[in-house]
């Protein structure tokens, strides 16, 4: 299997297992694969896991199947050596050990190497999705999990429901001068700033769904978008495309709803905004980081972020 190499920067589009998804159905070798003393298992309570370590290069604390506590089992994948990883989601984590402590994507994301941050993608966005899919959207019955925790099946009437994804455009938007358009939300706290975001709609392409958010929470007409890098964001069930678009003039008029305040950046106005802690620019968990670093350059200083 040839994956994708990780763009730097986006946090959690990082992966270092093989899903194996032509096993999720042979529930033969998923006995056998929970069996083995190697087998790796990620328990998950309310999308929170333990972990050890140094804040610096924390590590998920993972058991063995003998281990796991009893839970739905959802197979994440295989490592380069054959291990299989499994994921267990339970109401409540077991008590931790000495060194042992809690945390979810938005506290660890950045901080967990590429195994572990793909484990706890993968199986956060599964637990939000069985959470919120326990009965079936076409006659009402209680569904059951499927497929290594890939499906939920109604044993009603047969449907089968498979993860949700919805697609979300997140965009850098640039002028002619290269300046950069960053916006506030009415609830955000003061200072902070990010880039613009927004859901795409049935019947819209990605580069329709940028014109139209854009258009709609800052008044800004664009000439031309180019996609640049994709995340997950299991906060529940998104996956974020980045863009950058191009205004076709500096003009910007606030929808003063979803957007309070809008305003252009040059690089040297922006980097001085960061140092003196006027503008908190986005932690880098986000893909909005990464599409302001690609405009500005290089990666930023970790100082003043939200």
């Amino acid at each position: 299997m040839i994956r994708p190499k990780p763009v730097a920067g986006q946090a959690l589009a990082r992966s270092a297992l093989d899903r194996a998804s032509e096993h999720r159905l042979d529930q033969a070798w998923l006995d056998a694969a929970w069996a083995r003393p190697d087998t790796r298992v990620l328990v998950l309570a309310q999308g929170r896991a333990r972990w050890s370590g140094e804040a610096g290069e924390p590590r998920l604390l993972l058991v063995d199947s003998a281990s796991a506590p009893v839970g739905e089992r959802r197979l994440l994948g295989l490592d380069a050596a054959g291990v299989a990883y499994f994921a267990v989601d339970v109401e409540k984590l077991p008590e931790p050990a000495e060194d042992g402590h809690e945390g979810g994507l938005r506290e660890l994301g950045t901080l967990l190497d590429d195994r572990d941050a793909g484990l706890l993608v993968h199986a956060t966005g599964l637990h939000h999705w069985h959470r919120t899919h326990r009965f079936c959207a076409r006659c009402g019955q209680p569904t059951e999990s499927a497929a290594a925790g890939h499906v939920r099946r109604c044993p009603a009437c047969g449907t089968e429901h498979y993860p949700r994804t919805d697609p979300a455009v997140i965009m850098l938007v640039l002028d002619r001068d290269d300046r950069c358009l960053l916006g506030r939300q009415p609830q955000w706290p003061e200072r902070r700033w990010s880039t613009f975001a927004g859901f795409v709609e049935p019947g819209e392409s990605l580069e329709q769904a940028v014109a139209r958010e854009l258009h709609e929470e800052v008044g800004v007409v664009t000439s031309a978008t180019t996609y640049v890098a994709s995340q997950p964001w299991p906060f529940p069930s998104s996956l974020m495309l980045g863009f950058m678009a191009y205004a076709v003039d500096d003009r910007v008029h606030v929808d003063g709803e979803e957007i309070s305040e809008a305003r252009w950046f040059g690089r040297a106005e922006f980097k001085e905004a960061i140092d003196t802690g006027e503008v908190l620019m986005p932690g880098s968990l986000s893909i909005a980081r990464y599409l302001i670093e690609k405009w500005d350059g290089g990666p930023l200083d970790e100082g003043n972020h939200w």
